[in-house]
């Protein structure tokens, strides 16, 4: 058997994601047979993973791992970026599903079973380097919340947030039951962006910010993105304006349409302020209220893939 490509490995494992399977047992299995030293920590609250992630890049593992949902994915991200930043060292991130959608997981093309992302980690010698949105400024920042890997949107509070009771109940269908059920109560606020120094000024219910539009049923927000175009693409949704709508639905459609492109920009710097201030999140995380300004780091961030 040929050695290891990352012979120490630190798995975190958030105890709390959406699936129930036998994590040790089958680790350890796998990372035995294929003779990697590895090790674990657990999260109990948000910014565990963050914390662990970046002690365990400080102790000189070739290799960081988060056990979990796409947020889980999001702090060890996090991790990495903010010790290459820091340091100069950016241990490659590895990923294995264990989460309610896996969004970020499909976008990488990691295996859906947890034995078999496992293997990956074990035997490929292949990486990606992916695209970061960073987040310059927001009002009253969260901790650990510099980057974001999948999507920022603005206009939804923190009591409209899809429940974990809901996600246990309905997997991964969860997401559209919530958006179905707040569709008809969402207000109208006026917007004022820039957009690589270009300002506008709308109205609508929601902005998203694009950085991988994978979805965890496989299904994509919009077809219109590449995780390693140094862009990010950017638009908004109006309720009572069926023609932002209609735009959005031909993107999601992968219809080539004039329509696609209204409500719709990519850019590489963006601004967004509110009023009223609205929320913010960053991959599906609470972290401040507009205004925010993000922008792009293109292929910051080292991932193993098949």
């Amino acid at each position: 058997m040929t050695d290891p490509p990352y012979p120490r490995v630190h798995v975190v494992i958030n105890p709390a994601s959406g699936k129930d399977e036998p994590i040790l047992n089958t680790l350890n299995d796998v990372f035995r047979e294929y003779d990697v030293a590895w090790d674990i920590s657990l999260t109990h609250k948000y910014g565990d993973a963050t914390n662990q992630a970046r002690a365990a890049i400080a102790s000189g593992v070739d290799l960081v791992v988060g056990y979990g949902g796409d947020g889980t994915q999001h702090e060890i991200a996090n991790a990495c970026l903010r010790a290459a930043a820091e340091t100069g060292r950016q241990a490659p991130m590895g990923i294995l599903p264990g989460g309610t959608g896996n969004g970020f997981a499909r976008e990488m093309g990691v295996p859906k079973t947890l034995r078999e992302a496992a293997v990956l980690l074990c035997t490929s010698t292949k990486t990606r380097s992916i695209d970061v949105g960073r987040l310059v400024s927001v009002e009253q920042p969260q901790a650990h919340d510099r980057y974001f890997i999948q999507r920022l949107y603005v206009g939804i509070e923190p009591e409209e947030q899809t429940s974990r009771e809901l996600k246990e109940k309905y997997g991964v269908f969860a997401y559209a039951i919530n958006m179905a059920e707040r569709a008809g109560t969402k207000e109208r606020h006026h917007y004022r962006a820039e957009v690589d120094g270009d300002p506008l000024e709308f109205d609508g219910s929601k902005i998203y910010v694009i950085n991988s539009g994978m979805m965890g049923t496989g299904l994509q927000i919009t077809h219109t993105y590449a995780i390693d175009d140094g862009l990010l693409d950017c638009f908004v949704l109006d309720p009572q304006n069926l023609d932002s709508i209609a735009a959005a639905a031909v993107r999601f459609l992968d219809v080539h349409t004039a329509s696609a492109s209204r409500y719709y920009r990519q850019a590489r710097s963006i601004t967004i302020a509110a009023e009223p201030d609205q929320p913010v999140w960053a991959d599906g995380e609470h972290i401040g209220r507009t205004p925010v300004t993000v922008d792009v780091l293109p292929r910051a961030l080292t991932v193993v893939v098949a």
